[in-house]
């Protein structure tokens, strides 16, 4: 009886021993990649003045595919989400006009998955401070001209410098063209600013800039196409201007870059507003700082 427990023990502990090496089988079922994926955006506010927004930055994607857990989705601007799917809105934030490009991996079972791009335009309009905003529009639209009778209405003088310390234009100094131009600023209901500019077929230009609109000689009143509605785009000012000489906003007219006079710019500092007269800096073709004075016609 002995011999045959022993027996029995030997073989208990030999079926232990298989049993214990026996290799644990996991299944995770068929793994299949996400097919059919696609992806759409729509930029909101999307005109013909508008094409790339109206400028609140917001983009609604949908994005879909089969045999998908969820998305990781790279907007372009540095953000990232993992999300489930579907249609969602995204806002970019970064001031003015830039390419943004949106990943989309679709993940699969296992880890499995499949990847679709597209390139956007998106505007993104500065935040203009209410100052800016009411003193050039008045909440909806205002006229302005030349503030002839104000004293360095039209001037120059050195690029580090915030006044025209050369030459600053008296009262009624400079010719009647200069003083007929009529400058529009429009607020649309998404408080970005347009420009529409009458110079009644003339535009005074200073003669390091006339190359810049296509002419040739000096100073002088030039014959300058200035029709059609300017989308403004406002920013930050870049110059080394302070809060006690400017307002340190600054705004880019596109196209021909025209406020009134020809400086062969495009971008004008605010240095000063109120709901009667807005003082203009720029920096001109000649490296110089030009000044004019608006005053509501």
């Amino acid at each position: 009886m002995k011999k045959i427990l022993n027996i029995n023990l030997f073989i208990l502990a030999l079926l232990l021993g298989f049993t214990s090496c026996k290799k644990t089988e996991y299944a995770f079922g068929e793994l299949t990649s996400p097919t059919g994926l696609a992806l759409t955006t729509a930029i909101t506010g999307v005109t013909t003045a508008y094409p790339n927004g109206n400028g609140s930055g917001n983009v609604s994607l949908t994005f879909t595919a089969a045999n998908t857990i969820n998305y990781k989705v790279d907007f372009g601007d540095g953000q990232t989400a993992i999300l489930p799917g579907g249609t969602l809105t995204h806002k970019y934030s970064i001031p003015g006009t830039a390419d943004y490009t949106i990943t989309i991996n679709a993940i699969g079972k296992g880890g499995s998955t499949s990847t679709i791009s597209k390139k956007i335009k998106v505007f993104v309009a500065f935040e203009i401070p209410t100052t800016i905003l009411d003193g050039l529009t008045g909440g909806s639209s205002k006229i302005w001209v030349t503030d002839k009778n104000a004293a360095a209405h039209f001037g120059v003088g050195p690029a580090d410098s915030f006044y025209p310390d050369w030459y600053a234009a008296g009262p009624n100094e400079r010719a009647p063209e200069l003083y007929d131009d009529e400058i529009t600023f429009t607020k649309d209901a998404n408080n970005n600013i347009s420009m529409v500019l009458n110079n009644k077929g003339l535009t005074f230009i200073i003669g390091a800039a006339t190359s810049y609109y296509s002419f040739t000689g000096g100073d002088g009143n030039y014959a300058v196409n200035t029709a059609g509605t300017k989308n403004l785009v406002f920013m930050n000012a870049t110059s080394a201007s302070t809060a006690a000489n400017s307002t340190r906003i600054q705004f880019m007219v596109p196209g021909n870059g025209l406020v009134n006079a020809g400086f062969g710019s495009n971008t004008y500092e605010i240095l000063s507003i109120s709901s009667t007269q807005v003082n203009l800096r720029t920096i001109a073709a000649d490296g110089n700082a030009w000044y004019q004075k608006l005053k509501v016609k």
